[in-house]
């Protein structure tokens, strides 16, 4: 072997060439859980609803934590991440105590539409105090360092994404609320599913949409 000779293993091949390049990252839908995601989280809603038609109020919020747990143990064996498989067991867990406590089934839903009256105050109320809410994580994501309410390009895009977020909230409070008043816990749990991940997924495009032309505008390596 010579000195300008790469050296080469028994197999005869190059292990000093470059790294191989990373894989993709995983998509929005990937993160939320993908496809599946959706199921998971209907399936305890729909199992609530349908068992609340049929069985005692005791009989059905068993059968609905029996689902959920045997929800997440499958998400676990499955090797998904404890956030993922555990946080919808959590969701429902608080739910159920509520009803227990109440004795209604409507107020399986109520924590869930008052949580988006809270987040379409705390959108809207951002947009208009000029520190919309997309922005805002986007600066703490990176470094919190960047001024980025001095370029308009940039806080109009925040705002957009940021109402985006509100109408998704307030929408889903609106109709769940009347729901909830008229004592409609079967269209409630149909409300819940329609207005669930299709919303939230249109929403977190326009949130991505809006990061992506912050970082395009104001990271010089972006």
């Amino acid at each position: 072997m010579t000195a300008t000779e790469p050296h080469r293993d028994p197999a005869g091949e190059e292990p000093d060439g470059p790294a191989s390049a990373p894989g993709p990252q995983p998509t929005l839908l990937e993160q939320m859980g993908g496809p599946m995601g959706f199921v998971y989280s209907a399936v305890p809603v729909v199992v609530f609803v349908a068992a609340n038609a049929f069985l005692s109020l005791t009989s059905t919020i068993i059968v609905s934590a029996a689902v959920g747990l045997a929800i997440t143990g499958y998400r676990l064996l499955r090797g998904e991440r404890f956030s993922l498989a555990a946080g919808g067991l959590l969701g429902l867990a608080l739910a159920v105590g509520i009803v227990a406590l109440t004795g209604s089934a409507r107020d399986f839903f109520v924590v869930g539409i008052w949580m988006y009256l809270a987040a379409f105050v705390v959108a809207l109320g951002s947009v208009l105090a000029r520190r919309p809410l997309s922005g805002v994580v986007w600066n703490l994501v990176h470094g919190n360092t960047h001024d980025w309410l001095a370029d308009r390009r940039v806080v109009r895009a925040h705002d957009v994404a940021t109402l985006a977020t509100a109408a998704v909230s307030g929408a889903r409070f609106g109709v769940q609320q009347w729901l909830y008043v008229s004592e409609e816990t079967g269209w409630l749990g149909i409300a819940r599913i329609a207005m669930g991940w299709p919303l939230t997924i249109l929403a977190a495009l326009v949130v991505v949409w809006a990061w992506r032309r912050s970082s395009k505008l104001l990271l010089p390596s972006a």
